[in-house]
């Protein structure tokens, strides 16, 4: 199992490929954007990426941004894939963006999930994160 952070220099085709269908498993209804696309330097996006046997078996995104209230990160498009799901892959992810976002100096970091997918809040609530007292609001945009 290695970590690291994805770079547009260490994207490839069959790369990007393989994190599209990882993604389908998390959600087969959004439209995806490119990964060189999230990974240009103004975005502001850190993807860390589990590979076993240099195939991608797990993401997850970090996006930071400063606001009156705080230098923010906010946790997004977490997934392992279902083959190696209880390996402890969403962990090491979750503890990479951790670690990168204390190097950031960031104030606080959100995240949002399901309150159906009950794995995923055991790992979250075990890393230290609890629920906010406030709403979440919803604006599609674009379908």
């Amino acid at each position: 199992m290695h970590i690291e952070l994805l770079t547009r220099e260490l994207l490839t085709d069959s790369l990007q490929e393989e994190v599209s269908l990882l993604y389908r498993q998390l959600n087969a209804e959004n439209k995806q954007r490119a990964m060189a696309e999230i990974l240009e330097s103004n975005n502001n996006v850190l993807v860390a990426i589990c590979q076993i046997d240099s195939e991608i078996a797990g993401i997850a995104l970090l996006s930071t941004y400063k606001v009156i209230s705080g230098y923010r990160g906010l946790v997004e498009d977490v997934v392992v894939d279902s083959e190696h799901r209880g390996k402890g892959i969403g962990r090491k992810l979750m503890e990479k963006l951790l670690d990168e976002a204390k190097a950031l100096g960031l104030d606080e970091i959100l995240l949002f999930t399901g309150h159906h997918r009950t794995p995923a809040i055991g790992l979250y609530t075990s890393l230290g994160f609890a629920p906010r007292k406030s709403g979440i609001y919803n604006l599609r945009l674009i379908n």
